[in-house]
């Protein structure tokens, strides 16, 4: 099975495709929307993307990308975030990571290295390999990076600001492999109408029928200002009658537009 998710080798979202596939299988690129293109046109089998952090929120990319390309959603993988600081030795006045690493530990960071310079790249593993390039850089990323051939220390580990740090990664496939067994279910919707109570109406057939929603979140529609497309998650089977009767409401609310089912699927913690 041909995997592919966000290089390079070492990232988290690297750590979390191991549990589809082995390294041998897993390929690299820098784009979460690469990553679903590639898999929607039948080049990989499977694609790696995260999707939510706990601390940073959802990671706008990848949900825009499951709006535009047609795949499916067949697993979901937790995985708790333990970030640490490497460098080659203690003097260092740049601390490189992606931005969502700096973000997490932005206390520790201004509580022991306020006058250091934050730099951004494109990944955690990217920030090691400046790290390894450059004394006078650290990285933030995962504390088993720096036992992998490299040069660097860990000067300091679990330097996240919240302890229950986690993300959240969807595992996509083909769209002809959507299946409709698992305990939760993606969906997508644009309703193309804006009017006054359409949010709610869109969620009352959740509530009517007690199926708990685990996230909600708009995005632009790309269409015109104002103009919005939903991501719905709920803790419920497309195999199960009240959510096949929750969508066939909300498909009718969006008459006008289009849902998009990607599929029910199973979590998996994933402890690295």
């Amino acid at each position: 099975m041909d995997v592919l998710t966000l290089g390079p080798a070492g990232t988290y979202t690297h750590r979390a495709a191991r549990a589809v596939a082995d390294d041998e299988d897993i390929s690299f690129t820098e784009s979460k929307t690469d990553i679903v293109e590639a898999v929607a046109s039948g080049e990989y089998d499977r694609g790696v993307v995260p999707v939510e952090n706990s601390t940073e929120g959802s990671v706008t990319e990848s949900l825009d990308a499951f709006a535009n390309y047609e795949v499916a959603v067949v697993k979901e993988l937790i995985t708790p975030i333990r970030h640490a600081l490497l460098a080659q030795g203690s003097e260092f006045d740049t601390v490189a990571s992606h931005p969502q690493a700096l973000a997490q530990c932005r206390d520790y960071l201004n509580e022991n290295y306020p006058s250091a310079t934050l730099e951004a790249v494109a990944s955690t593993a990217r920030g090691v390999e400046r790290a390894r390039e450059d004394a006078s850089v650290a990285a933030i990323a995962h504390p088993a990076t720096a036992d992998n051939g490299t040069s660097l220390s860990v000067l300091a580990a679990d330097i996240q600001d919240e302890s229950s740090n986690a993300t959240r990664f969807l595992v996509v496939s083909p769209a002809d492999e959507r299946n409709e067994a698992g305990s939760k279910t993606s969906f997508v919707v644009y309703p193309n109408v804006d009017y006054p109570g359409l949010l709610l109406e869109m969620l009352e057939p959740f509530a009517d029928r007690d199926i708990n929603l685990t996230r909600v979140e708009s995005r632009p529609s790309g269409e015109r200002l104002g103009d919005y497309v939903f991501h719905i998650d709920v803790a419920a089977g497309l195999y199960e009658e009240r959510t096949q009767a929750a969508l066939a409401d909300i498909e009718a609310i969006a008459e006008d537009g289009w849902v998009k089912r990607l599929g029910s699927y199973d979590s998996e913690t994933v402890l690295e």
